[in-house]
């Protein structure tokens, strides 16, 4: 007679991130929340972080389900361009974690501007959210896993690092800058065990798309340019967060991952 065999829930044994200790920006809402979520459903304890107060709501919110998935969570609130508060953030994940070894640099801003209508006000506000919010955040973050084992550091940026986009110049310049900050840090970072890489998102429904999704000619127009012929969902970019931040991701460092259901191959060039 052949022996019952007792197997391990799935759940347990295919979480990706057991003990892993993560920050992510801007975690209140679309792609950060589904990253801050999905890591937590892998094993990771996450500092959920949130802009301002009118955000606080919805981040506990989050929290709550990372602890429902067996982990650790907290919010912390942090202006990611305001390098006090940043420390700050940073501290007090690693205090509350024990370490730091994964960041996922998603907070990020956008409004249409024309080129000429531009003021520098509107220029410095996506800029200091966007790139110099990052390049805070990396740093301080680095700085942590300088001191153990080494981490994985995860910029969300966009298409829009290598492809123009009219009326968001800005937006454009901000992540251009983060594409070439990702590559910088890679080399310099490299020697220490920290891999840094990019996200790419293409066109996703999030509050961020607002603009596009509550008008349908131009959601209809969109998805032509998009050869799988739909937008993207948040947890589609937060499933490629998984796999850039594992070791099944080891060997990947410096690079961008494109994940844009191919918006930049230009399907109506012709």
């Amino acid at each position: 007679m052949a022996s019952e065999q007792q197997t391990a829930p799935v759940e347990h044994s295919t979480r990706r991130l057991r003990g892993r200790k993560a920050i992510v920006t801007g975690a209140s809402s679309g792609i950060g929340r589904a990253t801050a979520e999905r890591l937590a459903r892998e094993g990771a304890s996450v500092c959920v972080n949130y802009y301002a107060d009118p955000d606080r709501g919805a981040a506990e919110e989050v929290v709550r389900g990372i602890e429902l998935s067996g982990t650790r969570g907290i919010a912390v609130q942090a202006d990611v361009g305001a390098e006090d508060q940043v420390r700050r953030m940073v501290e007090s994940a690693s205090r509350a974690f024990g370490g730091l070894d994964l960041l996922v640099n998603n907070a990020g801003i956008e409004k249409r501007f024309d080129l000429l209508e531009m003021s520098l006000a509107d220029w410095d506000r996506v800029l200091r959210t966007n790139l110099t919010g990052s390049f805070l955040c990396l740093r301080e973050a680095a700085r942590v896993m300088a001191q153990t084992a080494g981490g994985v550091i995860v910029n969300m940026s966009s298409v829009h690092e290598s492809i123009p986009w009219p009326g968001f110049a800005h937006y454009c310049a901000s992540k251009g800058g983060l594409r070439l900050l990702m590559q910088t840090a890679a080399r310099e970072l490299a020697p220490l065990n920290i891999r840094v890489v990019n996200i790419a998102p293409g066109a996703i429904i999030t509050p961020i798309n607002r603009f596009v999704l509550d008008d349908p000619d131009a959601t209809r127009a969109l998805q032509e340019e998009i050869p799988l012929g739909r937008m993207g969902q948040p947890d589609e970019i937060a499933s490629a967060v998984v796999w850039a931040a594992s070791d099944e991701a080891g060997y990947v460092t410096g690079t961008t991952i494109v994940v844009d259901g191919g918006i930049s191959l230009y399907p109506r060039f012709l």
